[in-house]
């Protein structure tokens, strides 16, 4: 198990991280951004209100609980969403909101070095 740092709006947080897990939501995270550009696509082409698309609800236990929550249907584009965190253990509990493209590129940093 390698550390995973997670870069949010004001600050980060650094956990131990399943490498499967972490491939596992780089996944669910995929079709979240499908299903974004899906509504972005809509929008340009002026149909009208876009079909509902499914919230990503990601959750890993483990040595700690990581919990990923985003709601597709309230951002214009994958370059604006936001995903809610909740990080906790027995001990602690953080929950905050980060940046969905730097979760992106947090997770593809972390799957390089390993």
């Amino acid at each position: 198990m390698a550390q995973l740092t997670l870069n949010l709006i004001q600050g980060s947080v650094t956990f131990d991280f399943d490498v499967q897990a972490a491939q596992k939501l780089q996944q669910e995270i995929s079709v979240l951004m499908k299903s974004l550009k899906a509504i972005a696509t809509h929008a340009a082409s002026g149909g009208g209100r876009p079909n509902p698309q499914k919230p990503m609800e990601y959750s890993y236990t483990g040595d700690i609980f990581l919990e990923v929550f985003c709601n597709p249907n309230i951002y214009p584009s994958p370059f604006a969403a936001k995903v809610l965190l909740t990080v906790r253990d027995d001990r602690l509990r953080l929950t905050s909101e980060a940046e969905l493209t730097r979760i992106v590129e947090d997770l593809n940093q972390y799957l390089e070095q390993l």
